[in-house]
């Protein structure tokens, strides 16, 4: 409907996101979100946690998100905000340079005759659960000022959904949301990485430690026997508000 207005209905429409913008105001409408479950494939119908909640919102607050997603992705990419080991959700990038990395270590562990050991994390719920000051203090610490994280912290509070099944409709609950992945790929920069963190010793061996990520996964290599170390960084999480899933690490 928005790709159909005239020039002059565009200019009136820039002028409203303008003015949310300048005046610090974000629209009481646009914090409510109505969200439609849709079962996963394969999965079983009667278990809730088998359905992926999808949620609407106003077509004009996805607008204005994805004006203000382009600036801020185009900003934490030239001020070097994300770590160069990060390949999801970035242009020119893809998760797959990921996998030929850790294809790379498989390959460089047969030739050198080493054990290769590859531990996998994945974080429960990482959207819903993320921690909304960890994310506004990282963006406040990365140097951004202004109305963008007035914006953020407006589009991030007070947020609540209802869930909608046929015509019937639940109460409010309250909303976690996440300005889409560029604050999260942020946000996890206060994760450990590889280059922060001294290798461990294990059996008179030093167990590097990758980055404690889905992509790629900590991977460890030596001669005589396989063993990783990522006991010590499982108290992260649990500080970030950001648990992980046993079930599936």
């Amino acid at each position: 409907m928005l790709r159909h207005l005239n020039t002059a209905s565009l200019s009136n429409l820039l002028l409203l996101f303008n003015r949310i913008w300048t005046e610090q105001e974000y629209p009481s409408q646009w914090h409510e979100a109505i969200v439609i479950p849709i079962l996963k494939p394969g999965k079983d119908s009667s278990n809730p946690l088998n359905y992926r909640p999808i949620a609407l919102t106003s077509c004009l607050c996805k607008t204005l998100e994805r004006m203000v997603n382009a600036r801020l992705v185009f900003e934490l990419e030239n001020q070097g905000c994300i770590s160069p080991l990060q390949s999801g959700f970035r242009r020119g990038r893809s998760t797959f340079d990921n996998l030929v990395l850790l294809e790379t270590q498989i390959r460089n562990a047969f030739v050198k005759r080493n054990h290769l050991v590859s531990v996998f994390f994945d974080i429960e719920k990482a959207y819903d659960r993320a921690w909304r000051y960890g994310i506004l203090s990282t963006v406040f610490n990365f140097g951004f000022r202004g109305n963008l994280p007035i914006f953020l912290k407006n589009f991030l509070s007070y947020r609540t959904f209802r869930v909608r099944v046929g015509n019937f409709y639940s109460n409010h609950f309250i909303q976690a949301p996440l300005f889409q992945v560029p604050t999260f790929r942020a946000f996890e920069n206060f994760l450990p990485w590889d280059t922060h963190l001294p290798p461990v010793v294990q059996s008179g061996h030093e167990v590097p430690i990758a980055p404690y990520r889905v992509h790629p996964p900590i991977t460890s290599a030596n001669s005589s026997s396989p063993s990783v170390a990522p006991v010590r960084e499982r108290s992260w999480p649990r500080r970030l508000l950001v648990p992980e899933t046993d079930r599936k690490s």
